[in-house]
């Protein structure tokens, strides 16, 4: 294996070199906009307003075309300001914006400009080597934001980098929808079945071939094997799970790529074609930018790719717009990046190179994008499991004779839970000890909140396999899926999507929400592997519970901390 440092060179955007870009029969591809510089992300509005970030400076444009002759009218005007602004969605008549760790969001006007923005969180995870941002709006009103990992590849110290983030439109709740993802700037939810697929960048320096660009279809709750597993089964050779959890258990926790495409080619944004212009057989697929290899002998990406799917399949990706790497490969003329449907139905894409926004338009016709939205069956069918539940200790697979008594050093019970053990705060779980129990092989531990709203209980701490001689658990116990001491004890999802205790974080202002610390004794040691949920456990304790006891701690947060 080998690996190759090699990215093309810039060169103008002359109208020669446009002219030599390529596209199916019956295409055109044209210049829609020009010397924007490091143009990054677009979005068009319902009324055919063209928005684009620019990382580099830091704003975002606002480009019309009030005359339809397919290019953008005067100079581009500018809307919002803050540095490295990248993200952006449009919901209604309100506009998203996100940068390395915050989100805004800002009214849009009747000419097209924002209002003040407002920001909604300022604590999104730090960036490292993925600094850039992506959002767009789910079927089920909700906000999924994309945050790539801190490097190439490791372990990493906050869970909510490498994951799809699903966050409340007014910022106050978000929960980890997918994780394992490197980098997955591109993404978007296919039209007819709700569900949602995106494109993850692969690790690099495994080799000119290695690693693929990986298609996935995304699922709540679902892990795609980075960084220790990748493509279609993978183990990259050199990191190491955390927890003395093998490469091999780690990969079968993973979902495998759906399709892959040529390593290094880089996809940024992705969506599913919404016009009505192109030719019919164009109809449910795909489209994403590859913005260019910089580690592989011979480039890869430079282009547009088509992705095919049938019957909600992907089955293909394939080139379909071509000819910004030139002079055989030595040199381009962009690198694509940002992607929208116009409102006539054409695409547009920004490139971050030359700063050009080109325009690719089928035949003469001029038909409406179509705005309908995905249908929110399937992300409410996967996000809504395990909600509307009885507390652990309440249902039927902890049925049980037996009680255990549970203390803890910091928590009184019915008393009020120490800010050091919230979210606020350093997040730290309490210790906590309880009464052996007379012919148990292992304990369990399930921490719920059932005041949260709307998704309840809201699952805080997931553990299981305690050695049944360990009847106590020491203040902030790592948060890994796997613990070597004590060792053998596993924990699950959480609620939140990450593994380990999580520490109450209730809405500032809400009633004090109660805290169930609830231990269940069992007559066995459960096979559920690391980073299972509260339900998977729960089904496999059913008929070996023999005893089970809880303590219930509040919390409640009356000032809001800073953003």
């Amino acid at each position: 294996m080998s690996t190759t440092i090699f990215k093309p060179a810039k060169v103008p955007a002359t109208p020669e070199r446009i002219a030599s870009i390529k596209a199916p029969p019956g295409f055109t591809v044209t210049a829609f906009a020009t010397g924007l510089k490091n143009a990054r992300v677009l979005v068009v509005s319902a009324v055919g307003t063209v928005y684009l970030t620019r990382r580099d400076q830091g704003d975002v444009l606002m480009l019309k075309d009030a005359d339809g002759d397919g290019r953008a009218d005067g100079m581009p005007v500018t809307v919002a300001n803050r540095a490295g602004m990248h993200g952006i969605a449009i919901h209604g008549t309100k506009m998203y914006l996100v940068t390395v760790k915050e989100l805004f969001v800002a009214d849009i006007m009747g000419d097209g400009t924002l209002g003040p923005l407002t920001m909604l969180a300022g604590d999104l995870p730090d960036a490292g080597q993925h600094a850039n941002r992506t959002i767009a709006w789910g079927p089920d009103d909700m906000l999924y934001l994309s945050v790539g990992s801190t490097c190439n590849v490791c372990n990493e110290s906050n869970p909510e980098n490498a994951t799809i983030l699903r966050i409340s439109p007014d910022g106050k709740s978000r929960t980890i929808f997918a994780s394992g993802l490197r980098n997955t700037i591109g993404f978007d939810w296919d039209p007819r079945s709700g569900e949602l697929w995106g494109l993850d960048n692969g690790i690099d320096f495994l080799g000119d071939e290695d690693q693929p660009e990986e298609l996935n279809r995304i699922e709540a709750g679902r892990a795609y094997g980075w960084p220790h597993a990748y493509a279609d089964g993978k183990i990259y050779p050199q990191s190491t799970p955390v927890g003395e959890i093998t490469k091999e258990e780690w990969k079968a926790q993973s979902v495998p790529m759906v399709l892959g495409y040529d390593a290094h080619a880089a996809p940024m944004q992705m969506l599913f074609y919404k016009g009505a212009s192109f030719p019919s057989d164009y109809n449910g697929d795909a489209f994403a930018t590859m913005r260019g290899s910089w580690n592989r002998e011979q480039p890869s990406g430079y282009n547009i790719v088509r992705i095919r799917f049938n019957r909600g399949t992907a089955t293909a990706i394939e080139p379909f717009v071509t000819g910004f790497l030139t002079d055989g490969g030595q040199t381009h003329i962009a690198r694509p990046m940002g992607l929208a449907v116009a409102k006539d139905g054409s695409l547009l894409m920004a490139d971050d190179a030359n700063g050009v926004i080109y325009r690719i338009a089928y035949g003469k016709g001029r038909k409406n994008a179509v705005t309908t939205m995905a249908p929110a069956s399937a992300m409410v069918r996967q996000t809504g499991k395990g909600t509307d539940v009885p507390l652990a200790l309440a249902r039927p697979e902890t049925s049980a004779r037996g009680v255990i008594g549970i203390t803890s050093a910091t928590i009184q019970p019915n008393g009020a839970i120490p800010m050091k053990h919230s979210d606020y705060a350093d997040g730290a779980s309490p210790a906590l000890r309880w009464n052996a129990v007379p012919g148990a092989q292992s304990y369990a531990l399930i921490v719920e909140d059932p005041d949260a709203k709307p998704a309840s209980p809201f699952v805080h701490w997931v553990a299981w396999n305690v050695p049944a001689s360990v009847t106590a658990l020491p203040e902030g116990v790592q948060e890994q899926p796997r613990l070597t001491e004590p060792d053998g004890l596993l924990q699950g999802r959480t609620t939140r999507g990450s593994t380990g205790y999580y520490g109450p974080r209730p809405p500032v202002g809400d009633p004090p929400h109660h805290y169930h610390f609830q231990i269940l004794a069992l007559d066995r040691m459960l096979t559920v592997p690391a980073g299972a949920d509260r339900d998977a456990v729960l089904a496999q304790a059913k008929g070996h519970v023999i005893a089970k006891g809880e303590l219930i701690g509040t919390y409640a947060q009356t000032v809001a901390p800073p953003k």
